[in-house]
């Protein structure tokens, strides 16, 4: 079981141009507003500690790997412009993954996997109700921008024993497969992009790449499977993930708290229709939560405008959180199952409700959950 890993509490110099000088996330978690009756705002039970120092990773392995986490599937960015110095022109958040993650004296016990996140850093933190999606940094690719990324990571990440394989192949996730085709002129110059990476990873002794995508684009019509696989497999795409789970609401639902427990049965129901949607392994997640009103403005009213002013899930709870992880242990045990492992969205997006590191308010109840099932119960 792996979950998935989002850097942004730790300083960074385009934050600091965006932002102030020292800024990281956990300004949205401090100054998150309650936006309804019985809101419950989440904050670490850990304090907001800077994830580039080494010792802070090293609690977090600890606690993953104590808790039936094999691994991190990791939120990797890097852009088409000049920021930055040297070989890491383009790049963002590195540091929590340079510096802390393989500066933690544990990280060699602990998989991991890259997700390269193409797409645009929006106006989230926080975002105001007039400019909500306002994009800071266009997510499109150039050839040249993504060549000098995934060197970046063939020096850097995929040699080392502890990176994630699958099939005997290096585990590697393009997050948003469209935008990165229309970046590059359609399907052709994208397969061309996606060959020649792989090639320089054969030329570097490191084998095959095993490329993986989130299809959030899909609606999983059985209808329009044939069109979808064929889509992703013309570009050599070789299985799929999920990420997070939709929220569902209906006509008796009052803006903006939607049940969490309603929350869990449509992600459980979630995990049959994306098996079936795509003739692609897929790897099904548990979600364990929705709360984006963290990344919007708090003097701001909360209505629904789109993201990240957006639905949010009430009434969270372990108990829910225990029944879907035994759903998907259920689902990958049988023969629905198409996927390689399952993933907890996530360990840390705080500022999206949805987190696996123990907070203030529940405490370590959602990783004993995951100990529960997927440790003590084998």
């Amino acid at each position: 079981m792996y979950a998935w890993y989002f850097p942004n509490w730790h300083p960074d110099a385009r934050n600091d141009k965006w932002h102030g000088k020292g800024w990281t996330e956990w300004e949205g978690v401090k100054h998150a507003a309650q936006r309804f009756d019985g809101h419950t705002i989440y904050h670490p039970l850990w304090g907001y500690e800077d994830e580039s120092d080494p010792k802070v990773m090293e609690k977090k392995i600890d606690a993953a790997l104590s808790h039936g986490v094999d691994g991190f599937l990791w939120d990797f960015y890097w852009f088409d412009d000049d920021e930055g110095e040297g070989e890491k022109k383009g790049s963002y958040r590195l540091n929590a993954l340079d510096k802390g993650f393989f500066g933690a004296k544990n990280n060699e016990q602990f998989k991991i996997a890259l997700m390269w996140c193409n797409h645009d850093p929006i106006y989230v933190h926080p975002a105001s109700y007039r400019d909500a999606a306002r994009s800071l940094q266009p997510g499109e690719l150039s050839p040249q921008a993504f060549y000098n990324g995934t060197q970046y990571m063939i020096k850097h990440y995929f040699w080392r024993k502890n990176y994630l394989r699958v099939n005997d192949k290096l585990y590697f996730i393009l997050w948003d497969v469209p935008k990165f085709v229309r970046g590059l002129g359609g399907v052709a110059g994208a397969r061309m992009v996606l060959d020649d990476f792989r090639q320089r990873v054969r030329d570097a002794g490191l084998g095959e790449v095993y490329l993986a995508s989130e299809p959030k684009e899909v609606d999983f019509d059985p209808a329009k499977k044939d069109e979808v696989t064929d889509f992703y497999k013309a570009l050599g795409i070789d299985g799929c993930v999920t990420y997070g789970w939709p929220s569902c609401p209906n006509d008796q639902d009052q803006w903006p708290a939607y049940p969490y427990s309603r929350f869990v049965d449509n992600g459980i129901a979630h995990f049959e229709k994306r098996a079936k949607g795509i003739d692609l392994p897929m790897n099904i997640t548990v979600s364990q939560g929705w709360d984006s009103s963290p990344r919007t403005v708090p003097s701001d009213m909360y209505d629904d405008i789109g993201y990240p002013f957006c639905w949010i899930t009430d009434k969270k709870n372990p108990q829910d959180f225990e029944r879907a992880l035994r759903a998907a242990k259920a689902f990958f045990q049988s023969e629905k199952n198409t996927g390689d492992f399952i993933t907890l969205t996530t360990w840390n997006e705080w500022t999206e409700g949805n987190f696996m590191e123990p907070s203030v308010e529940q405490g370590f109840a959602y990783l004993d959950a995951g100990t529960k099932v997927f440790v003590d119960e084998e």
